[in-house]
């Protein structure tokens, strides 16, 4: 699902996606973020797990998606008909059921009302965070095996970046995949792209992230690296440390017995 940067931003909305947007950050799209956030000891009992649900829509794009602890578990794909679990596989699933259908209804609801919130909201300014990125393996790196590149995004506003590939300066176009923008606690967005791919020695990888709040896209680079070996010097100074040990232990076992020896011969 493409998400056009000025369309799109997610904020805290508790009703009829308007009365409390007006002191929060909201774009030119309509956006529903029920948090369910049970930590509040003036509401329930306190635990350790927090839900939240996202709808949120522009004139050419809808989204709909659940996440649980900050981890994205379930989204809406509209293009494609269907809801799409998003878990692990070897998680057990929950089921959904209706969820999808239920999706589809509140985008309709979220566009009824996308033109008068644009309306009310016209004056408020666009937040501008840039991004920032991490690049790393998903796995530990061996060469000759698979693996998965991970190119985590977070910290920007408004949502979504742009994330592109390169392979020793060439830029890769199949094998990677773009995560749907999950707002966090500080109304930021992460998002995260993953490249699969084969270790080989000598192959550089790079990841850029594009966002209207940058001047440049943030790069970043990831080679695989050769464990050094022992260096030459290393073996003989461990013996050396080694011989010492064993002579230091000789020398106290054999004082040790000429003590004895000598208290059993009494003095002459």
């Amino acid at each position: 699902m493409t998400l056009k940067s000025n369309q799109l931003k997610m904020e805290l909305l508790l009703l009829l996606l308007c009365v409390s947007a007006a002191a929060e950050r909201l774009p030119s799209s309509s956006s529903l973020v029920t948090r369910r956030d049970r930590s509040d000891p003036f509401l329930l009992p306190p635990v350790q797990h927090e839900d939240l649900e996202v709808v949120a829509c522009s004139p050419a794009n809808e989204m709909d998606m659940m996440a649980l602890d900050g981890e994205h578990v379930w989204h809406a794909d509209f293009i494609q008909g269907k809801g799409v679990v998003t878990m692990p596989h070897f998680l057990v699933h929950p089921d959904f059921p209706g969820f999808y259908e239920r999706a589809e209804k509140r985008e309709k609801f979220c566009k009824d009302n996308l033109k008068t919130l644009r309306l009310e909201m016209k004056d408020i300014p666009d937040p501008l965070d840039p991004p920032s990125s991490l690049l790393y393996p998903a796995h530990h790196a061996v060469l000759g095996e698979k693996n998965v590149l991970v190119c985590h995004v977070s910290g920007f506003c408004p949502a979504p970046v742009q994330v592109s590939w390169m392979k020793n300066g060439q830029e890769v176009t199949s094998g990677s995949s773009l995560t749907i923008p999950l707002p966090s606690r500080t109304s930021s967005f992460t998002q995260i792209s993953r490249l699969d791919f084969i270790v080989q020695f000598g192959d550089v990888y790079s990841c850029s992230v594009d966002h209207q709040a940058l001047r440049k896209p943030l790069t970043r680079t990831w080679e695989f690296q050769v464990e050094a070996p022992p260096g030459p010097g290393d073996g003989p100074a461990v013996l050396c440390a080694v011989g010492v040990m064993v002579g230091l232990l000789g020398a106290a076992t054999g004082a040790f017995f000429m003590v004895k020896g000598m208290q059993l011969i009494g003095p002459s």
